[in-house]
């Protein structure tokens, strides 16, 4: 029996539900930090093999549970669309993919240099010519047919690197459900034809890569390749776990050691196993998760050190990375006591359900309330209301709606608790087992140098009380690290989350700002040079203002409560934020897409100025960075939107005084056997010279951007 891993909570929908601005304010320089103490925690080499069996036997020996690793498993939780022109080629003003920081590429399902638009999806590759809008070269990546693992791009120059997602280790059980794990890194040559020139099959499943000019760090998680033993039919927990623990204590070093598989052009196969010499660990570490690091420069392909890996004995789940440093962090386990019984898994966060139709193209809901009154519907409205009311003249600001309806809530992170009270040992049993304990809610995050050619280089590692939403949540900014956070105790009332800031090469902390959203959550953070904006929610939104120009002394300076919330926050014009997410009762149930135009302009009294609502409707941008666009040279603004009736992606021109609906663009009806008729979802949009770009699962669309017409359609399936 291989190792064995409960079956855990996920959060997929909410991978990405904030994305944060690059650009940096002007201000004072920072006064020296006042240094305080905090869990620094330092990495450290193992001496030998010797040295690196005997720690991770130790530590995952007190790991280890009666059925396997991980009695409870970690969660794996997800700017501007900046004009960019290749160098030395002509090609049309066009998007890039929305990212966290300037300068720092992300993977994502479509990416375009203004001259090809490449897609990856059911494990083909597919290059469209802008100019003539037809599909030039394919490449198939997968063996089988069908729908293929998740893949996402990234592009530099005539290289491209296809992430393709295999089976993550957080969805095994005691008998694996779905298929093996095939997670792959295909390095692609578009300089022609598109070929393969390397396939890396790393251990372990894909957490995150980014790429500064065009090397491209990965990170890859994995557990120690343990076999535990069948257990009897009647063994009780003890004798369980101390079976489990003898077989960690006989396992190799080979079984903790990541093992790589390069393919090359030739077909010729390389085996490697990262030396132990490679491998770190922190001061406390579980022994049961090994995270990987790979360095890939696509201008050189991979070389004769293949990914010049790097490990660390230690989790992680959230990436983070700026042209000078990358973090790993990883978030507190979701907790459950173990017990004999599989844990109930429950099911995953859905997108918001469509409802109601939307409006016509050339109308918004509005009414007279306030753009910043927090006062909700003192009625629960109902699907049979009107969904919307004809918009202001073309031009004006459109005001905050007051009549939304209701709809099923937008997709949230399941909250962990502890069950019912451990099985209790029977008379048989050689010793009872000790009450669970839940561990302490901490996020440890370790910091990398990566301004150097090739792999990482270790700096320091540090810990912060709470939970990080996403990557989102984490900030570099003038030497130092500002890290947003939520604890919850788990009674669903003492919820309270807190910025910290550390000192980014000691990873110490300075300073901390809490008592923010008392009984809420995070739902969304936005660091904006020494400005921080943060949104909690239960019933009511309240966006805080942060002053973080003194490290040592962070505080809250404004607030502002209204109903609802943002998911997703994006900095528009001078002293304006851009909000997406959703409406709200006074109790809390959303009631559908939002818009919202904040002035925060003055730090000390944030306003809502403009608002814009669709009724009974959810947008991925809410969770989805990516699918966010946002045209600053006119404030075209774009995302997807989903309905009852149709779907599609939602244009709109935020202004610095309001937001305004320009239109719904909708792919082709696609129908299948049996006459069953859908509307394809949008999942990104682009701008390329004087056309908006939509792209589905089924197919790309390209409309006029002044007018919205529809000018081609280009089929993927």
């Amino acid at each position: 029996m291989k190792t064995m891993i409960r079956t855990a909570v996920t959060a997929a929908a909410l991978a990405a539900v904030t994305a944060a601005c690059t650009s940096s304010t002007g201000g004072t320089r920072n006064p020296p930090p006042v240094r305080a103490d905090l869990g620094a925690v330092r990495l450290v080499a193992y001496s030998s093999c010797d040295d690196l069996l005997a720690g991770l036997r130790e530590q995952a020996v007190k790991n280890v549970s009666p059925y396997g690793f991980g009695g409870a498993m970690p969660m794996a939780l997800a700017r501007d669309a900046r004009a960019s022109v290749p160098e030395g080629k002509s090609a049309p003003e066009h998007s890039t993919t929305n990212v966290h920081e300037a300068g720092v590429d992300e993977p994502d399902l479509v990416k375009t240099d203004g001259n090809r638009v490449i897609t990856v999806s059911d494990g083909t590759l597919r290059i469209i010519d802008t100019a003539t809008r037809k599909i030039t070269a394919s490449l198939k990546l997968t063996e089988h047919d069908g729908p293929g693992i998740p893949s996402d791009l990234l592009l530099s120059g005539d290289r491209a690197l296809v992430l393709m997602r295999g089976g993550d280790i957080m969805y095994k059980t005691a008998r694996p459900i779905g298929p093996p794990s095939d997670t792959r890194y295909v390095v692609v040559d578009l300089s022609g034809e598109p070929k393969v020139l390397s396939t890396i099959k790393p251990q372990g499943s894909y957490v995150d890569a980014r790429m500064v000019g065009s090397t491209v760090r990965l990170v890859t998680r994995s557990q120690p390749d343990v076999t535990f033993p069948e257990p009897k039919g009647e063994a009780t927990e003890a004798e369980r776990l101390k079976a489990n623990q003898a077989a960690v204590r006989q396992a190799p070093a080979e079984a903790w050691l990541p093992k790589i598989e390069i393919t090359d052009a030739s077909g010729a196969v390389t085996k490697s196993t990262v030396p132990c010499e490679r491998v770190s660990h922190p001061a406390d570490y579980t022994g049961t998760s090994m995270l990987t690091v790979h360095t890939i420069d696509l201008a050189e392909g991979v070389t004769a050190a293949g990914t010049d890996p790097i490990v660390l004995a230690a989790d992680g789940d959230i990436v983070y990375g700026t042209g000078q440093s990358l973090y790993v962090a990883s978030n507190p386990r979701w907790w459950f006591p173990v017990r004999p019984m599989p844990i109930d898994e429950p099911p995953p966060p859905a997108t918001t359900p469509p409802a109601t139709a939307s409006a016509p193209a050339d109308s918004a809901p509005t009414d007279s309330t306030p753009a910043d009154s927090p006062v909700a519907p003192a009625e629960e409205p109902t699907p049979t209301d009107p969904s919307v009311a004809v918009s202001p003249p073309t031009g004006t600001a459109t005001p905050a709606p007051d009549e939304p309806s209701t709809a099923t809530p937008a997709p949230d992170v399941p909250s962990a608790s502890a069950s019912d009270d451990p099985a209790t040992p029977s008379s048989a049993e050689p010793s009872p087992l000790p009450t669970p304990t839940a561990p302490p809610e901490e996020t440890e995050v370790h910091r990398f140098d990566i301004t150097a050619p090739g792999a990482p280089v270790y700096v320091a590692s540090g810990k912060v009380p709470g939970r990080l939403l996403n990557q989102y949540s984490l900030s570099e900014h003038d030497g130092h690290l500002r890290i947003a956070t939520t604890r919850d105790p788990g009674d669903g009332e003492g919820s309270s989350s807190a910025v910290y800031v550390l000192k980014a090469d000691t990873m110490a902390k300075v300073g901390e700002v809490g008592g923010l959203g008392k009984g809420e959550r995070i739902y969304s953070v936005r660091f904006i040079g020494p400005i921080g904006y943060c949104v909690t929610f239960r019933q009511v939104d309240p966006l805080y203002t942060l002053d973080l120009r003194d490290p040592a002394a962070p505080k809250v300076t404004g607030e502002l409560k209204i109903t609802g919330y943002s998911a997703y926050l994006h900095p528009g014009a001078e002293g304006r934020l851009i909000g997406i997410g959703q409406e709200a009762s006074e109790k809390g149930r959303t009631l559908g897409t939002q818009v919202s135009l904040f002035d925060v302009s003055d730090p000390t009294g944030p306003r809502r100025l403009s608002r814009l609502f669709q009724k009974d409707s959810g947008s991925g941008a809410e969770w989805d960075p990516h699918a966010f666009l946002y045209w600053p040279k006119t404030g075209l603004t774009v995302i997807p939107l989903t309905q009852r009736e149709e779907s599609g992606a939602l244009v709109l021109k935020i202004e610095d005084s309001g937001v305004q609906k320009l239109g719904l663009i909708k792919h082709p009806t696609q129908r299948q056997e049996g006459g069953y008729a859908y509307q394809p979802g949008i999942q990104r949009s682009l701008i390329i010279g004087d056309s908006l770009w939509t792209l589905s699962y089924e197919g790309v669309q390209v409309n006029d951007l002044t007018t919205l017409a529809a000018q081609s359609w280009i089929p993927l399936r």
